[in-house]
């Protein structure tokens, strides 16, 4: 009897069903804490979108089963962000790889997978529903409950109603069930809303334990950084299939006007160069280009000198904002924070933002500490393996600044890009490309160096406290021997001589500081 392989086709919902770990939800711990995240960044990406402070609040309360394993949790999440438009909300939470992520921005997902797999989670291990409440202002309010039809990637609407909304509210509340083992979870979980409110220091973000414990991150400012803009494929990024897209979708009807309209940073006089150097006419139309065409044109681009990519499209922390976030959640007696210029690897545009503390309430444990950020995403698995580690843990000699392992020091870079160079899709490390690499490396020397001031000056200060000290412990002592020997009987006020020794130590100390500035 011969058997015969079956082929079949599968929906993507149904692919990421099979391949939860690839989205992060391997098991109830790790997926409890991909929950959290997904819905928390989705919450501030629609409220930074249009320069709204966040306002989150986040509720994990347990159901049913066992609260020192895997249990069934109810998560309820609300923000006031933009909202979403009611006919486009089934198919943003119930259909896989529908939403805004798609577009060449800077923004803290990839896929716009996040929040359907969560919810889909959530279906798979309870057999539950999602109830979904979202208005853009001022609509009203519209409620839906829904599933997932996993093998047609299809929104099941139970329910949908609609609710006045005298308010005026915008934003969304998602509300569902899902199998979590929370304890085990619980100190990552608490991590990362602390990094998330050190790197979105103008967000208000309330979050409530399943045993009633309230955690409260109050903004610090309000003060918002831009937000990212679209923007073109810059040519050094480009593939065969990006370019045969273009050309399918382009209105224009010659290669002059489809380099420039397509491509970033390709003016008239870069793309007539360009085109003259690939030998095609300018006037050729970009749909009658044949295939060995296409594949020359993308080719030539690899080699050309287009212009780098212009990073204003990006929406870095700054500099001031990261202050204030590590400041509000660390309180550090010394902090610094260094903004490199704009970059880019492989046609896309970087910006790294790093800085570094010390004191506080940051803890020695046996090395340095590191905060990693990408589009303001806290990472905290696989540190080992980015490039900031190798950066602060292999390529620094810390002994040349003066610092050492058993101090309290935390180093935070951000990194910000239209595309982040993960390594893998779990987005919880970063590659070390050489040009990432390189930028990193020069922030963190550039902030340990004024580390190393600071650190200067405060073994100065501490040993010229030590010397008056003595002074104070020993000057009286002195004088009264002195005067028995002289046989006088009150001995020298030493008081003058200590003022003198104060006010000369406080000459060095504001001398310090100047040379500190001037340098």
């Amino acid at each position: 009897m011969s058997l015969q392989e079956v082929f079949q086709e599968i929906s993507a919902a149904d692919f990421f069903y099979r391949n939860r770990d690839i989205a992060g939800f391997t098991n109830p711990t790790r997926a409890i804490y991909s929950t959290i995240r997904e819905l928390v960044e989705n919450s501030l990406d629609a409220a930074e979108i249009r320069e709204i402070p966040p306002d989150i609040y986040l509720r994990v309360s347990h159901e049913s089963g066992p609260t020192d394993g895997p249990g069934i949790y109810r998560i309820h999440i609300e923000d006031n962000g933009i909202g979403i438009p009611h006919e486009i909300i089934p198919s943003a939470f119930g259909q896989v790889l529908f939403g805004s992520k798609y577009k060449l921005r800077q923004t803290r997902g990839t896929f716009g997978l996040g929040g359907k797999m969560a919810i889909l989670y959530g279906q798979v291990t309870t057999h539950g529903q999602a109830t979904i409440m979202s208005s853009t202002g001022p609509t009203k309010v519209h409620e839906y409950q829904l599933t997932i039809d996993i093998q047609k990637n299809k929104p099941v609407i139970l329910k949908h109603k609609t609710h006045p909304n005298d308010n005026r509210w915008h934003g969304a509340v998602i509300d569902f069930l899902t199998e979590a083992d929370y304890t085990r979870a619980m100190p990552k979980v608490l991590e990362y809303l602390q990094q998330t409110a050190i790197v979105a220091p103008y967000a208000n973000i309330t979050y409530v334990d399943p045993r009633g414990r309230l955690y409260r991150f109050e903004r610090a400012t309000t003060q918002m950084p831009k937000p990212p803009q679209e923007t073109l494929p810059h040519p050094y990024g480009v593939d065969v299939e990006t370019m045969k897209r273009l050309i399918e979708l382009t209105k224009e009807r010659t290669m002059l006007g489809f380099m420039k309209t397509h491509f970033h940073r390709v003016g008239r006089t870069i793309a007539t160069g360009f085109l003259q150097q690939v030998g095609l006419p300018p006037k050729k139309n970009p749909k009658k280009l044949a295939p060995d065409e296409i594949v020359r044109v993308v080719n030539a681009m690899k080699s050309y000198k287009f212009l780098a990519p212009d990073a204003n499209c990006l929406s870095p922390l700054g500099e001031e904002l990261l202050e204030a976030g590590i400041k509000k959640e660390l309180s550090p007696e010394f902090v610094s924070v260094y903004q490199r210029k704009p970059s880019a690897y492989s046609g896309f545009p970087f910006i790294v933002e790093v800085g570094i503390a010390y004191g506080g309430e940051i803890e020695p444990k046996g090395g340095i500490r590191l905060y990693r950020f990408a589009n303001k995403i806290p990472l905290l698995f696989d540190e080992a393996s980015d490039v900031s580690w190798k950066a602060v843990n292999t390529q620094m000699d810390w002994r040349h600044y003066k610092a050492s392992p058993d101090m309290p020091i935390a180093v935070f870079v951000h990194i910000c890009s239209t595309k982040v160079p993960y390594k893998t899709v779990g987005k919880e490390f970063i590659a070390d490309r050489p040009d990432v690499e390189r930028e990193v490396l020069n922030a963190v020397r550039e902030v340990a160096r004024r580390l190393s001031l600071f650190l200067s000056k405060k073994i100065h200060l501490a040993h010229d406290k030590h010397r008056l000290d003595v002074f104070q412990k020993y000057l009286p002592k002195i004088a009264g021997f002195s005067a028995k020997l002289a046989k006088k009987e009150k001995p020298p006020d030493v008081a003058p001589l200590l003022k003198s020794v104060l006010r000369y130590e406080k000459i060095e100390e504001s001398e310090d500081d100047q040379d500190e500035d001037a340098e």
